[in-house]
């Protein structure tokens, strides 16, 4: 047992899909998977366990940014053995490539973050995802006839920057969008041997100011779910 998490052993799937929004944890469960149960409601991060298909598949809250994401990402790669790690979240557009509500798979992750430059002692480590992942994501999209973006996104630790500009050079190197957690997920999966990929819709639009409400974050993200769970249970 974990300490941030709580579950038995066996109550966690070998794939599970991480939004950060607990309640968005909850939609999944009772919108895609069947006979979901809770196994965790640990500080409000509610984790459930279901099926999808015949295959078991869980959802597990992680909180904003990426050291909380790190905590429960963790755990669950050493404490339940599990195998994948999609993570299902929002972002915001930074190029007028994307509009709202469009679907970017991450490829890899840039970062202001510390993390990385702390573990390999100011070297630059590129976190990507697992390309098997990022094949059955883009593949699932493509059977959908679902133009999904693939590319960089920037994993920023402030959410409210201050210095925005900044993400402009990224733009100039091809970052597509801003989230807050990838970078850190790429870099527990590789550290443990496992599977890890991102998929965000786009919630917030940099350049033109559109946002949905946090309603619609919440519960109508439902092509970027069906892709991640094509894709994660292709891989288990």
């Amino acid at each position: 047992m974990s300490t941030h998490i709580g579950a038995a052993d066996g109550d966690v799937a070998p794939v599970v899909l991480m939004p950060g929004d607990p309640l968005r944890a909850r939609w999944i469960a009772d919108t895609f998977l069947d006979d979901a149960r809770c196994y965790t409601e640990v500080r409000g991060m509610l984790g459930f366990t279901g099926t999808w298909r015949g295959h078991p598949v869980s959802v597990q809250g992680s909180g904003m940014g990426q050291p909380s994401l790190a905590i429960y990402a963790h755990e669950l790669f050493t404490a339940y053995d599990v195998q994948s790690i999609v993570r299902v979240g929002s972002c915001g557009a930074l190029t007028e490539k994307l509009a709202i509500r469009d679907v970017v798979i991450a490829s890899g992750a840039c970062t202001d973050s510390s993390m990385n430059r702390i573990t390999f002692e100011g070297l630059d480590y590129a976190p990507v995802a697992d390309f098997g992942l990022l094949r059955g994501a883009v593949e699932a999209a493509d059977s959908r006839d679902l133009e999904a973006h693939v590319g960089l996104v920037f994993s920023g630790d402030s959410f409210y920057a201050s210095r925005p500009e900044l993400t402009g050079r990224m733009v100039e190197y091809g970052v597509l969008a801003i989230e807050m957690e990838a970078s850190a997920l790429y870099t527990l999966a590789a550290r443990h041997g496992r599977r890890a990929l991102a998929i965000c819709t786009v919630s917030d639009h940099i350049v033109t100011g559109e946002a949905t409400t946090a309603a619609e974050r919440e519960q109508t993200f439902g092509d970027m779910i069906e892709i991640a769970l094509e894709a994660a249970v292709g891989q288990a």
